[in-house]
């Protein structure tokens, strides 16, 4: 029979998301890794596997808590004013990471997803998860009169993805509201429907 372990399992997940999100994964050993998570390197083999096992289980956690969780609150919302709360999030979320962690997904699609098919594979999968979302949202505001038809639903879908991933690695390096504001007016100034 297997002995139960003697930790919190989701706990120590968490806290390997944090270390591979502020160091990065190839910066983290697993020597650092069970440190950080407070167990032995053993227990962490035992109930993780390796380092790069972990890595997808630390990038999964964090995609449900994150990505996850905010296309679930927001997918009930009105189409325009849900883009908008997304938006403000992610720009809040930006402001307020003093150590400039980024994105977890961002910095996994620009640093692991470019050399590991697997990690590409996953990182594609989330982003066009947000995509469909994108999409959805402009669909229905182009149903509902609040976003314009002007331009095709997956057009505008695209340009979102691509403002969201441009505000998140900017945000690393210049975490100023007016900067990260301003790339997001022009993009709700193209959705109204004048």
């Amino acid at each position: 029979m297997a002995r139960p372990r003697g930790f919190d399992e989701t706990a120590v997940l968490e806290k390997a998301v944090q270390c591979f999100w502020s160091r990065g994964y190839e910066a983290v050993s697993v020597r650092d890794l069970a440190a950080e998570m407070g167990i032995k390197g053993a227990s962490l083999y035992n109930a993780f596997g390796d380092k790069r096992s972990l890595y997808r289980r630390a990038l999964d956690h964090y995609v449900a808590q994150t990505v996850g969780d905010r296309l679930q609150r927001l997918a009930g919302v009105p189409p325009r004013e849900a883009l908008e709360r997304f938006y403000a999030e992610i720009i809040e979320r930006s402001l307020n990471d003093a150590e400039r962690k980024g994105c977890l997904l961002v910095n996994s699609a620009l640093e692991v997803a470019p050399h590991d098919d697997e990690f590409r594979e996953v990182v594609a999968g989330v982003l066009k998860d947000i995509e469909a979302f994108f999409l959805r949202c402009v669909t229905a505001g182009q149903a509902d009169g609040s976003i314009t038809t002007r331009q095709p639903a997956a057009d505008l879908a695209r340009l979102l993805l691509g403002v969201l991933m441009g505000i998140r690695v900017l945000a690393r390096t210049r975490p100023d509201r007016e900067l990260l504001e301003g790339i997001v007016k022009p993009v709700f100034f193209l959705l109204d429907n004048l």
